[in-house]
C-alpha cells in the first residue's frame, strides 16, 4: 500500500550496511526531501558527532561504501548528506498499481489492535462556537480521520459541561428572565436564541447579589443530586448543543459520542476521586477547600495548588475531569485532547494528580492558538462576537459570487450546491494548514483563492481529473511505464508515491498541517502535468495517461477526505 517503503527499506539496508563497513554504530533518519534534490537524503549531522568526523567527510565515506541494489540506481554526498535516486520506472510501476488496485484506499494502513479516544470541540454549551475556538473541532476531525486512516480504531468525544456556574446560570436565565428583557437572535438557531438569556443573566449575577445565590443553590443542589436542576440544566444544554452540533455539521465535524459531566456526579465517581485526593500525602485543607500541593512535579510559584472541592463541598471543573480521564482510560488504550494554549496549565495539574492517585497513564494533549480575524472584518455590529455561523455564511457567499464568475451553464440551485461545498472547504483547509501551536491570523484572499494554496485549488484539480476520465469514456488500466517518461509525468508519480507517507505523518506524529501542503504539491503537479502534455487524443500514451489521471484523482479524493473537504467532480 505504501509504494515507497520497499525503496526507504533498501536505503536504510544499504547504509546500515555501510555503516558496519566503516566501524560505526548509530540512529539515523531517512528524509524525503523536495523532488528536484533527491529521492531519499540521509543527514550525517548525528554520525559525524559519534564518528568524531565532520558531516561532509563522513557523508563522503558512507556514500562510498554503499551498494546500491536493483532498487537503487544512484548515491552521492553532497554538504553532510548522503542521497539517493530510486529506479524511477520500479517506482512509478509499484506507485500506478497500487493505486489503479485499491482506488479510494490508498493510503490506508491494516487494522491496529489500539483504541484511540481523541476528545475535541468540548466547548462550554452557553452560546454558539465562537471563531476562536473553531480550530479546535477541525483540528481534532481531521487528526481523528488520519488516525483512522493509519489503521486506528478511534471514538470522537465531545466532553458536555452541563455541571459548572455558567451552565447552570444559562439554564437559571432561560427560567427567569422575561423574553422581553432579551435581545432578539440574529438567526433562527437554539445557541444564537439561547445566547441572550446567558448575556443576560451575566448582567443581573453582577449587578443583584441575589441572582448569584440563586445560582450557587442551584450548584449545591446539583452536586447533591437533585433531579428537579439536573433536569431543568440538561433540557437547556440539550437545546444549546442542536445548535452546535449544527454549526460542526455545516463544516463536516461530526462527534461518535457525547459524554456529559454531570454522569461523574450521578455515578458517585467525582465524589469517589475526592476521597482519594483526600487520602493522599499531597492534600492540604484552606478555609473547607481542599487542594493538592503540586510543587514536588516540577510546577512552581502560584501554579502549585490543584484545588479540587470549594469551600462549599463542591466540586470543580477540574475534579470532573478527573474521573472523566478515568472513565475515559477504561475505554481506550490511548488518550488524545484537543485543547485552547491556554489549557497547558491544566493539564499538567490533571497528569501530576492521575500519577498521585497511581495511574501511570496520561493524555496526549495536541494544543492550538486561537484563530483571530482581521480588525473589524464581518463584524455586524460594533464588538460582537464572530461566530462560527457568521464565518460559515460568509465563506459560501463569497464562493457562491466566485461560482456565477465561472458557471453560467448551470442552476442557480447546482451553484450553490458547488459554493458550500467550497465555502466549508475554504473553512477547514485554511485553519489546518497552519501548524495548531501558531497564531493563525483568517484571510479571505488566501482561503478562496482558486489558483493558490487553498481548498478551491485542490478540489478543482479533482474536478478536472473527473472531467477528464468523463470524457474517455473507457481506456485499458493496464500501463506500461516506460511511456511516460515526460519530466512532468515522473515527478507527478514521484508527488503521488508519497501520500501514503504523509498520512502517517499527518496521524501518527500528529502533524495535520501536513496534509494540506501535500494537497497543494499534487494538485500543482497535476496541472504541470496536463498542461505539459496532452491526455486525450495521445495515441499510444493516451492509456496511460489516462492511468496517471485515474490515479491522480483517488488519490486527491482520499486526501480531501482525510481534510475533511468535500470532492467536487465539477467545479
Amino acid at each position: 500500500m505504501d509504494p515507497m517503503e520497499p525503496f526507504r527499506a533498501d536505503v536504510r539496508s544499504a547504509v546500515d550496511a555501510a555503516l558496519v563497513s566503516l566501524g560505526l554504530s548509530a540512529e539515523y533518519e531517512v528524509e524525503v526531501p523536495p523532488v528536484e534534490l533527491s529521492d531519499f537524503a540521509v543527514p550525517c549531522f548525528p554520525l559525524a558527532k559519534k564518528a568524531r568526523k565532520a558531516p561532509v567527510q563522513i557523508a563522503e565515506e558512507i556514500s562510498s561504501a554503499v551498494i546500491l541494489g536493483e532498487r537503487l540506481e544512484k548515491v552521492w554526498a553532497d554538504r553532510g548528506y548522503v542521497n539517493f535516486l530510486v529506479n524511477r520506472n520500479m517506482l512509478c510501476q509499484q506507485t500506478l498499481d497500487a493505486i489503479i488496485e485499491v482506488k479510494e484506499d490508498y493510503g490506508r494502513s491494516e487494522a491496529k489492535s489500539v483504541k484511540i479516544l481523541l476528545e475535541h470541540t468540548s466547548v462550554n454549551p452557553t452560546g454558539p462556537i465562537h471563531v476562536g475556538r473553531a480550530r479546535n473541532p477541525l483540528i481534532g476531525d481531521t487528526l481523528a480521520r488520519c488516525l483512522r486512516l493509519c489503521g486506528y480504531e478511534v471514538m470522537t468525544e465531545y466532553l458536555v459541561n452541563d455541571v459548572g456556574k455558567q451552565v447552570v446560570l444559562l439554564a437559571w436565565g432561560v427560567a427567569n428572565i422575561p423574553d422581553s428583557e432579551v435581545k432578539p437572535a440574529d438567526r433562527d438557531k437554539a445557541d444564537h436564541r439561547l445566547v441572550g438569556y446567558y448575556q443576560r443573566a451575566n448582567e443581573l449575577m453582577e449587578s443583584d447579589p441575589n441572582v448569584g445565590e440563586q445560582v450557587a443553590s442551584m450548584l449545591v443542589r446539583f452536586e447533591a443530586g437533585d433531579r428537579d436542576v439536573i433536569e431543568q440544566v440538561a433540557e437547556t444544554t440539550e437545546l444549546m448543543l442542536q445548535g452546535i452540533r449544527s454549526s460542526l455539521e455545516d463544516v463536516n465535524v461530526r462527534l461518535d459520542r457525547y459524554t456529559w459531566e454531570s454522569q461523574f456526579i450521578i455515578d458517585g465517581s467525582s465524589k469517589e476521586v475526592v476521597d482519594r485526593l483526600k487520602a493522599t500525602a499531597y492534600c492540604r485543607e484552606e478555609d473547607g477547600a481542599f487542594y493538592l500541593e503540586l510543587e514536588e512535579f516540577g510546577i512552581h510559584g502560584k501554579n502549585t495548588r490543584f484545588t479540587f472541592t470549594r469551600r462549599d463541598g463542591t466540586t470543580l471543573y477540574t475534579t470532573r475531569d478527573l474521573a472523566y480521564h478515568l472513565n475515559k482510560f477504561s475505554r481506550a488504550d490511548r488518550l488524545i485532547n484537543v485543547l485552547g494554549e491556554d489549557q497547558k496549565l491544566g493539564m499538567t495539574h490533571l497528569a501530576a494528580a492521575l500519577k498521585i492517585m497511581g495511574v501511570e497513564k496520561s493524555p496526549e494533549c495536541v494544543f492550538y492558538a486561537f484563530v483571530a480575524l482581521p480588525e473589524g472584518r464581518m463584524s455586524t455590529r460594533k464588538g460582537r462576537v464572530v461566530y462560527l455561523d457568521d464565518l460559515i455564511d460568509e465563506a459560501e457567499d463569497r464562493a457562491m459570487e466566485e461560482v456565477r464568475k465561472r458557471r453560467t451553464d448551470i442552476s442557480e440551485e447546482r451553484m450553490f450546491q458547488i459554493a458550500r461545498q467550497i465555502g466549508a472547504g475554504a473553512i477547514r483547509y485554511n485553519i489546518i494548514r497552519v501548524q495548531p501551536e501558531k497564531q493563525l491570523v483568517f484571510q479571505w484572499e488566501d482561503a478562496l483563492n482558486f489558483e493558490g494554496n487553498s481548498a478551491p485549488f485542490v478540489q478543482y484539480a479533482h474536478a478536472r481529473a473527473c472531467s477528464i476520465l468523463r470524457k474517455a469514456e473507457s481506456y485499458r488500466p493496464e500501463v506500461d511505464v516506460r511511456q511516460l517518461e515526460h519530466e512532468s509525468e515522473r515527478k507527478l508519480i514521484r508527488v503521488l508515491s508519497l501520500y501514503p507517507s504523509i498520512i502517517k505523518e499527518a496521524g501518527e506524529r500528529r502533524k495535520i498541517h501536513a496534509l494540506p501542503a501535500y494537497g497543494h504539491e499534487l494538485a500543482s503537479a497535476f496541472n504541470q502535468f496536463y498542461q505539459s502534455v496532452p491526455v486525450l487524443k495521445s495515441g499510444e500514451h493516451q492509456d496511460a495517461r489516462l492511468c496517471l489521471v485515474e490515479a491522480t484523482m483517488w488519490t486527491l479524493r482520499s486526501a480531501l477526505g482525510a481534510m475533511g473537504i468535500a470532492a467536487p467532480e465539477e467545479m
